[in-house]
């Protein structure tokens, strides 16, 4: 049993028997880090993800894979409901690191906490789309003992980053233009199959908002073919209405079965 079974959080007390030697985000955990002068393994997921429990059983509850992280290591877990300060923080770097984000969030960060290599749900095999988790433990390990410096670099840079991002415009100047954040997003319409991006694909209902408010030709047509598509598709729940969370392929044929309020 590690730290978290004292947790207030139930989602951090379903790892509290992990072997992984669990911390939970505080300055006990990031006092830890400095003195062992180690990186800082950040999970952070919530109760309802399908992929934060998949990885548990699959990763976090193997000893082999605590056997990587324990002693190299100081490894903390975020419960997003309970602290979405932490995790919209680190959601930014872990899109910044990669274009993409999501649940469980993985992050990896130097002693200090400043984020230097981040994804999201790791496979204990590797695949054509991501390395093995013990596989990104290891040549972590391995960057951090050889390569500091690359990986210091690229944590200066990210906090750089995100402190642009959050700081806020100095007497409401520069204010965000909505309208060129949404023609960014319609830009990755998919033609063929409605939506936004490629697979797995989203509903993405803010940029539709943004498209149905503009009331312009242009942004309605997209809109309309996109909500269509989804209707059609498996994403919608034919028996029980309401939508599924998200389509694991690009043509809304196989839903991701999990609905989020």
């Amino acid at each position: 049993m590690n730290r978290l079974h004292d947790a207030t959080s139930p989602y951090l007390r379903l790892h509290a028997d992990n072997p992984i030697d669990w911390w939970e985000w505080g300055p006990q955990a990031l006092a830890e880090a400095r003195r062992a002068d180690r990186p800082i393994l950040l999970s952070v997921g919530y109760a309802s993800c399908h992929w934060c429990h998949v990885m548990a059983e699959e990763s976090f509850s193997d000893p082999d894979i605590a056997a990587l992280v324990n002693p190299n290591f100081v490894a903390i877990k975020v419960d997003r409901e309970e602290r979405p300060d932490v995790d919209a923080v680190f959601m930014s770097a872990t899109q910044a690191l990669t274009g993409s984000g999501g649940w469980p969030m993985t992050v990896f960060c130097t002693p200090d906490g400043r984020p230097f290599f981040a994804g999201t749900y790791f496979p204990p095999q590797a695949n054509a789309q991501q390395p093995a988790f013990a596989d990104v433990l290891v040549a972590i390990t391995e960057a951090w003992r050889d390569r500091r410096d690359e990986a210091d670099a690229s944590a200066t840079a990210i906090s750089q980053a995100l402190a642009e991002v959050f700081e806020p415009p100095a007497g409401g100047a520069d204010r965000l233009n909505v309208w060129e954040v949404q023609q960014q997003l319609s830009a990755q319409f998919d033609p063929m199959h409605g939506g936004f991006g490629a697979a797995p694909k989203f509903p993405a209902t803010q940029v539709l908002d943004a498209l149905l408010v503009k009331g312009e030709a242009g942004s309605l047509d997209v809109a309309q073919r996109s909500l269509e598509a989804m209707a059609r598709g498996g994403i919608y729940d034919q028996l029980g209405g309401g939508f599924h969370r998200y389509s694991v392929d690009a043509a809304w044929v196989v839903p991701h079965f999990e609905k989020m309020l």
